[in-house]
């Protein structure tokens, strides 16, 4: 075969035409990108032309502050009729209340009326200038319309907003004129090049098209057909390679694909980790589950190293134990290849017919999940039972007692019935709260959702617990004392959540800085609100959570310290039960803490802004 190849014959020339071609239309598309960027210029141009001189603006801000509106309007008419602007079509002025003020039309009948206008409302509400182009269907004019809000220089509020609509047919008369340049330049363009691709390409997609058949044979298995070697150009030489290589193909392709299609698909679709070696132990093969699994990230790591090193259990087992003890065919538990992960590990060795053992499997599968959930029911039924163990012994010493005779007892048989009374109604709070997490974890919880003026439920609450502080001071002086500090916003706080769910997870938290607070102590509790949450927290004076329990304060049953929540009949659940209510109304709740100085907790609720105008228009519409 003669490799040498006439110029005029070479496909570098026949791609050298399709560049010429290509050059063309790239200079078409420059053109195209210069009136894009000549429109944008244009625009930017006309929106600097519109701008107000702030020395209008701070004359229309001093204005709206007046108190006498007849006087400030006539002067913000007069102001506007100062403004000599040809490009603006007409300027309004709109106070804090969405109340036109004054106009730069003849027409002054729309002063004194709402604005009703969306890019108003906006502006008015997020402190921001806002823009827009809107198509006039009446007078079929584009206009440009801007809203600048107007801040009041003492105390940073707005006081009002500037409206400005714009014609813009002057600068899209100058874009139309432009893109008729460009699209007539555009269909010459496309003429010369379709006349030019049709002779380029008759040439070119005529060998080409019999190549895409042959290749569209070879893939259905038909390796019968042959490509017909037309000259001695590239598409000539590569019509003689396809040939060949649909003999050797034909040779070939039902051995080597069909084990590795066996093989790649069975590993790429295994939920499982697999890990593969040769007779020496050396990993040759591994998927991607089983990267993961061992925390790897790039299988080279891996590759050409004993499994016994990849494993780590080169101290426990040898390549021989894993091929010829029967225990290999058992799990073995990885533990500590990451953090966290437990990993069940199977392996099973590759036998030849002839009982030659050329290589191991190693299966890996994730039991963390199953083993966690396993030491959890565990850790819970102990949990139960050493819970409801204590008062029913205590329940039936006493009773055994008064069984003994002291229910005869004038003086002690009230106190041991009173012990019975509270040792059963905290066995009946267990219970209660056991089922109540029991129905959360089944998801058959019910939560009467309902929006509610978060502040003014949190001071109620609070205004229990000063009222408890009251009674309990009148009746036992003796009594610890506490205080309640308030820092609650007055914004009203509007938040859909469940009010009875919600006072029980305030009253839960409450008590616990009650119970733990020192004599004399003061209880802050704080409302603020963020763009899109409403924060609460509550602080207490007390002893504080060592920073090692903080992560288990919303465990079940766990206690800082157990012996005094016993004896003040706390049951270890609140908190879990305050933080499943809290997930349930998509917050978040948390803690922080210093051993020593106190406690705070933390919770934070989905909160949707309302302005007051929107929320009076949806009652109305209600």
């Amino acid at each position: 075969m003669n490799s040498k190849i006439k110029f005029y014959q070479s496909i570098q020339y026949k791609i050298a035409l399709v560049f010429v071609l290509m050059l063309i239309l790239t200079l078409e598309i420059v053109g195209a990108l210069f009136v894009r960027q000549l429109e944008h210029e244009n625009l930017t141009n006309f929106k600097q032309q519109i701008e107000l001189p702030s020395y209008v603006e701070n004359s229309l801000t001093q204005e709206l502050i007046q108190t006498n509106t007849k006087t400030a309007n006539r002067n913000i008419n007069s102001t506007l009729q100062k403004v000599e602007n040809n490009s603006i079509t007409e300027i309004r002025v709109v106070d804090a209340k969405g109340i036109i003020r004054g106009t730069s039309n003849r027409d002054q009948s729309v002063v004194g009326q709402k604005a009703n206008t969306k890019i108003v409302k906006n502006t008015l509400v997020n402190n921001r200038s806002h823009s827009e182009t809107v198509y006039d269907s009446d007078s079929k004019i584009h206009y440009y319309v801007t809203t600048i809000p107007l801040m009041s220089g003492d105390t940073n509020n707005v006081v009002g907003v500037v409206y400005i609509r714009a014609s813009l047919e002057s600068v899209y008369s100058t874009v139309t004129s432009i893109s008729l340049i460009y699209l007539s330049a555009t269909v010459i363009t496309i003429i010369i090049g379709l006349i030019l691709s049709i002779i380029i390409s008759r040439e070119i997609t005529r060998p080409i098209e019999e190549m895409r058949k042959q290749t569209l044979r070879i893939a259905r298995g038909d390796f019968s057909g042959r490509v017909k070697v037309n000259g001695n150009d590239e598409l000539g030489q590569l019509s003689a390679a396809i040939n060949n290589l649909s003999i050797r193909v034909e040779e070939s392709q039902e051995s080597t694909d069909a084990e590795r299609r066996r093989l790649d698909g069975v590993l790429a679709h295994m939920s499982d980790g697999v890990l593969a070696t040769d007779r020496r132990g050396n990993v040759i093969i591994i998927n991607n589950m089983a990267l993961q699994l061992l925390g790897v990230d790039d299988e080279k790591e891996v590759i050409g190293q004993s499994i016994l090193g990849v494993l780590d259990i080169r101290k426990n087992y040898s390549i021989r134990d894993l091929v010829e003890n029967e225990q290999a065919q058992n799990e073995v538990i990885l533990d500590g290849l990451t953090d966290d992960t437990i990993i069940s590990a199977s392996f099973s060795p590759i036998q030849r017919e002839s009982g030659f053992v050329s290589g191991l499997v190693c299966v890996l599968h994730d039991i963390t999940d199953q083993v966690q959930e396993e030491e959890e029911r565990k850790q819970f039924v102990s949990n139960v039972s050493h819970e409801l163990r204590t008062p029913l012994t205590s329940v039936r010493s006493y009773v055994e007692a008064l069984s003994d005779g002291a229910i005869n007892d004038p003086e002690l048989s009230p106190r041991f019935l009173k012990v019975v009374e509270d040792e059963t109604e905290r066995m009946i709070r267990m219970i209660n709260d056991l089922l109540s997490l029991s129905r959360m974890d089944s998801g058959t919880t019910k939560l009467d959702l309902e929006y509610v003026n978060i502040g003014e439920l949190f001071n109620y609450i609070l205004n229990r617990f000063d009222m408890i502080i009251k009674n309990e001071t009148a009746d036992d002086s003796d009594q610890k004392k506490y205080t309640i500090d308030r820092h609650i916003t007055n914004k009203s706080l509007w938040v859909e959540i469940d009010p009875d769910k919600f006072t029980q997870v305030i009253d839960n938290i409450m008590n616990n800085a009650v119970k733990y607070s020192p004599d004399g102590g003061v209880i802050t509790a704080r409302l603020t609100d963020t763009h899109n949450h409403v924060i609460l927290s509550i602080t207490d004076q007390g002893l504080g959570i060592p920073r090692k329990d903080l992560r288990h304060v919303f465990d079940r049953f766990f206690r800082v310290d157990k012996a005094r929540s016993r004896k003040q009949g706390g049951t270890g659940l609140g908190l879990a039960i305050s933080k499943e209510v809290i997930n349930l109304l998509g917050g978040q709740i948390w803690v922080n803490s210093t051993e020593g100085k106190g406690s705070t907790f933390y919770i934070a609720l989905p909160y949707v802004p309302f302005e007051e105008d929107d929320w009076d228009d949806q009652v109305d519409e209600d």
